[in-house]
């Protein structure tokens, strides 16, 4: 039957209601909302409750960070969060202090789940942060701290009190909500420009890539980079896999277009080719090393995934090809980066677009 005109799942209001129940029985009035700006000064000690796990989802925290270093450049930034690659990415941020990190799943490891809560909520915080305007788990985790501010998204399906609720932006991008949210928070400027993912290469690292990508080459025989080098990473999850034909009939048009620029294939955690080992490949397990060879291409080209969030945040030319998820929440921003909206398009027609991209010009 039919509720309000929506369609009703009597389970799922069940648990918001228990949800919400619960939520004003254990925390009751903590945090009580105001009406006061967050501050801009007087805040050291920050948390970052960020739990999902994927590797888009976790380098797309990244522009937060660089925000909250410009904006408190003297505090320390803790962050709560169940990546698996939290350290490989965070851990060149200048302010990061602390990376508390949860099991995948805490039911099967009660001991290490609260232990790490345990620790967490020794440390008095000036400001906890909710930074994912979905998750009650984010929403609830944040609760727990001993924070003076707590900030995060007000939502339907956020539940529990807290100083500094922001109400959702039109903008519904993953990289840069999380900063509209502190911008709002403290009444800065949210139109000005965005900082972009980044994991914060050293130079050492750049070059330690290049090198890599030039042995990767010389093994199949090429000498020279030509016009420029340009990495191909054929795999996605699920419904964005786009399929080795797919591939061979876009590359065919790209190369016709750009012959005198390198192809390398950029090989998936499985270390087989996608493209039945037609060109020169790079494979490696450590996402450090992995960003460090992106960095040394020209351009990266790939479907919608978390390594196409690697290459962004490894400053490449990235041009993102969307078939199946939302170019407006998960598309790459920025200079040099490019969303191309390829909803129900052929191959040819995807690669006639990526090749007139301004970047397949000039050579870095």
């Amino acid at each position: 039957m039919l509720k309000n005109t929506r369609y009703y799942d009597p389970i799922n209001d069940f648990r918001r209601a228990v949800a919400r129940r619960l939520m004003r029985l254990v925390f009751g009035n903590h945090g009580q909302p105001t009406a006061e700006p967050l501050p801009d000064r007087g805040i050291y000690r920050i948390l970052v409750c960020h739990v999902s796990h994927s590797l888009g989802n976790t380098l797309l925290l990244t522009p937060l960070l660089s925000e909250l270093e410009k904006t408190y450049p003297a505090a320390e930034i803790d962050i709560l969060t169940r990546s698996p690659v939290a350290n490989d990415v965070y851990g060149r941020f200048f302010n990061l202090q602390r990376i508390f990190r949860l099991p995948a799943h805490g039911v099967g490891h009660p001991l290490q789940f609260f232990g790490t809560l345990r620790r967490m909520r020794k440390i008095r915080y000036d400001l906890a942060i909710d930074a994912d305007p979905l998750s009650q788990t984010n929403r609830l985790l944040m609760l727990l701290s001993n924070a003076t501010y707590t900030l995060g998204f007000s939502s339907a399906k956020k539940h529990g009190e807290i100083t500094h609720p922001v109400p959702l932006p039109e903008d519904e991008n993953k990289g840069r909500r999380p900063v509209y949210l502190l911008r709002a928070a403290i009444g800065k400027d949210v139109a000005a420009d965005y900082p972009v993912p980044d994991i914060r290469l050293s130079a050492d690292e750049r070059a330690q890539g290049k090198a890599a990508l030039m042995r990767s080459l010389a093994a199949a025989d090429i000498t020279s980079t030509g016009r420029g080098v340009i990495g191909i990473f054929a795999n996605a999850t699920g419904t964005k896999l786009l399929g080795e034909a797919w591939w061979t009939r876009f590359i065919r048009v790209l190369e016709a277009a750009h012959p005198e620029h390198r192809i390398v294939e950029i090989l998936p955690h499985s270390g087989e080719s996608m493209l039945g080992s037609r060109y020169p490949a790079y494979y490696s397990s450590d996402l450090r090393k992995l960003a460090c060879v992106l960095s040394a291409l020209d351009v990266y080209i790939s479907a919608d995934c978390g390594v196409m969030h690697l290459a962004c945040a490894s400053d490449v030319p990235t041009m993102g090809i969307f078939t199946v998820t939302k170019v407006s929440e998960w598309g790459p921003y920025g200079p040099h980066r490019h969303a191309i909206a390829a909803h129900g398009q052929e191959p040819e027609e995807v690669a006639r677009v990526i090749a007139a991209m301004p970047e397949f010009g000039a050579q870095r």
